[in-house]
């Protein structure tokens, strides 16, 4: 569907004043607000159509960024931008300021969409260079690092075993304790009988007198 030129409104109304309503100034003021300053603030026709001007420049770039213009929609903007500077140019009624901007808002209009479809046409070409870029690009090697070693234990720091085992050879083992010299039997009674002789010597009857 092919996009009106939005631009062509204030335009339009420009030349409706100007040709049909020559009575009416541009430059009188038709609304006054008092700001919260204190000061009057004036508004003409000239800050009204430069103010929907910049508006609807806003929205047309809004609509070139958001969806691709047609071929036919940047003609028409041409030829509004070509129409708005030859009045601009060589009638003295759009001899003004209002007016020059006006046609420089549809001057930025054209080129803005014309820049916008050029680079959403060369987003894909850029695409598809970067893609067959990297399908060119062999694939890095991996590379394999060697595992880190462990460090080594210190030569001057003795181990716990070692040393526990040094302990144990310092100190001698304990001996176990002697038992006591067995006493020698005293002669007794029956030791005496067993020795040989005793029992001739001793006699029933008893001593001699």
């Amino acid at each position: 569907m092919v996009g009106f030129p939005l631009l062509l409104i204030p335009l339009a109304i420009y030349n409706i004043v100007a040709w049909l309503m020559p009575t009416v100034s541009m430059a009188d003021p038709l609304i006054r607000l008092n700001l919260v300053s204190g000061a009057e603030w004036t508004i003409n026709l000239s800050d009204i159509l430069l103010t929907i001007g910049l508006l609807l420049l806003l929205l047309e770039i809004v609509k070139g960024a958001r969806q691709a213009k047609y071929l036919t929609d940047h003609l028409l903007s041409l030829i509004v931008f070509g129409a708005a500077a030859a009045e601009f140019v060589m009638w003295p009624k759009f001899g003004t300021s209002t007016f020059f901007l006006l046609a420089l808002m549809a001057m930025v209009e054209f080129f803005g969409g014309i820049a916008l479809r050029a680079r959403r046409a060369a987003a894909p070409v850029a695409a598809s260079r970067r893609a067959s870029k990297q399908v060119d690009e062999p694939a890095p090697e991996p590379r394999f690092e060697p595992a880190p070693r462990a460090p080594a234990p210190a030569a001057s720091t003795p181990s716990a075993a070692p040393v526990a085992e040094s302990v144990l050879l310092d100190h001698p083992k304990p001996t176990p304790a002697q038992p006591a010299a067995a006493a020698e039997p005293s002669p007794t009674i029956s030791s005496l009988e067993l020795q040989p002789g005793a029992g001739s010597a001793a006699s029933p009857e008893g001593p001699r007198p």
